[in-house]
């Protein structure tokens, strides 16, 4: 999914406290969820017609966004002829032929389904253990560990052309498809169609629409074969078309850039993507590390780095008991659980996974999930399972009462960021509290009592 960047509705970047949507769309703000197919079972078999389960519900969308309503989505769906057809002067700039235009959106039609998918709001919350629970499964490392065994030549080569570890290249396949099994069934073409036209992300996806027009121009990938999310992800480790479009290779030398049937084509670009940003070889992407007592907390937040010498002069240190390689790399410390659970160092790959897909739940899993496929054991640390992870309606709340008290969390929306995780630990100082940020239950009960 390179970018979600590429795919993932902007909750998921609310790091583990709720469900996200999935990944190359994310990053740039796309809807599309990596955690869907996870928790939905695979469909198979054509386009549904508009009368089955996968058809539009006709309500207007929870954004509040005028093209949202229910009203304008049928209208911008009556005018999807008239829409296709404003799109073909930039396809004809772009080396479209006319011809090939006809072909390609011949009967074409929205699939308003999508629209529901668009506006969707998590009706669910995950805790950050129960992702990694999920995601870094025994079933998930043994067939990471084949597949790196099944394509060893190729992964070899990868990682001599672009530097980057075949266990990352794995567990983004086994994350973002359960190694293909989950990439989707919609028509790219009428995904991107339909949201250039419908819908409150229309600026977005016509450049998406365009790409694909140029990948079935070029015959990269054949039309039948260039299906997957609602939002336009495809392949193994789901590429947007613009992703595509960026760092697809052609690494069996077929002459086509294959991110969908080419196993070598879905390694290698996935591979060129995180070196193309910024991967750095032969380094780690993180560690889990133990605080020592009387830990600064304010200290974990993303934009405090240093290097790994300033953080064990600090007391910090890996919970394998082993040493820090290089002590001159920056890192950043990351408690997704607060100062119960497991602690973490950062570092430049981690931040280079998150550009794949901005959300820290899924980059941990990323390098977790790649640790294990190397040998490495389970984390050390417990998590603190005990613990209520908070509704959606909880998390507004929080931020309401957060904001009631001065304490600046922006426009509350449910999204527990790093504005609001600061809130929190603004708060927790205020009452005397581990300065943590984690949106605790009892951080809510505290301020309910304010």
């Amino acid at each position: 999914m390179p970018r979600f960047a590429h795919r993932l509705l902007p909750c998921l970047v609310t790091l583990f406290l709720a469900a996200g949507l999935g990944t190359a769309a994310l990053a740039q703000g796309t809807p599309q969820n990596w955690l869907t197919h996870l928790f939905q079972p695979p469909s198979t078999g054509p386009v549904p017609p508009a009368n089955d389960a996968r058809s539009w519900s006709g309500q207007s969308g929870a954004s509040g966004n005028p093209l949202m309503t229910a009203d304008a989505i049928r209208a911008a769906a009556a005018d999807f002829g008239n829409c296709i057809e404003r799109l073909w002067p930039e396809a004809a700039r772009r080396g479209i032929t006319r011809e090939n235009f006809e072909r390609f959106t011949a009967g074409l039609t929205p699939d308003l389904s999508i629209m529901d998918k668009l506006d969707a709001q998590p009706e669910f919350t995950k805790a950050p253990w129960d992702y990694l629970d999920l995601l870094v499964s025994d079933d998930r490392i043994a067939h990471g560990r084949a597949l790196l065994a099944q394509y060893a030549a190729t992964f070899a080569a990868m990682q001599r052309t672009y530097g980057v570890d075949p266990a990352i290249v794995a567990a983004i396949w086994g994350v973002e498809s359960n190694y293909g099994a989950l990439a989707g069934d919609r028509p790219v073409l009428r995904s991107t169609a339909t949201l250039a036209c419908v819908g409150r992300r229309r600026d977005y996806f016509r450049e998406e629409f365009w790409s694909t027009l140029e990948i079935l121009q070029h015959g990269d990938v054949p039309a039948e074969h260039l299906v997957g999310s609602w939002a336009g992800a495809f392949g193994p480790t789901q590429f947007m078309p613009t992703s595509f479009k960026r760092y697809a290779v052609d690494f069996d030398g077929d002459g086509r850039r294959d991110v969908v049937d080419s196993v070598p084509d879905v390694i290698a670009s996935t591979a060129n993507n995180l070196k193309m940003d910024g991967w750095i070889s032969g380094a780690s992407w993180g560690y889990e590390v133990v605080l020592p007592q009387n830990f600064d907390y304010l200290l974990a937040d993303r934009s405090k780095q240093m290097t790994v010498r300033q953080w064990e002069a600090l007391g910090v240190r890996r919970a394998t008991g082993s040493s820090f390689p290089h002590h001159d790399e920056r890192a950043y410390l990351l408690l997704p659980a607060g100062a119960r659970g497991p602690a973490f160092l950062m570092l430049q790959n981690f931040r280079v996974i998150m550009k794949y897909n901005p959300a820290e739940a899924y980059a941990l899993a990323i390098g977790h999930l790649a640790d294990r496929m190397r040998g490495g054991g389970p984390l050390v640390q417990s998590w603190p399972r005990d613990e209520r992870v908070l509704t959606v309606d909880e998390r507004y709340e929080l931020q309401q009462r957060l904001a009631q008290r001065g304490f600046n969390v922006g426009v509350p929306d449910g999204l527990l960021g790093p504005q609001t995780r600061l809130a929190i630990r603004s708060f927790q100082s205020s009452i005397g509290q581990i300065p943590d940020g984690f949106a605790s239950s009892e951080v809510l009960d505290r301020l309910r009592q304010q």
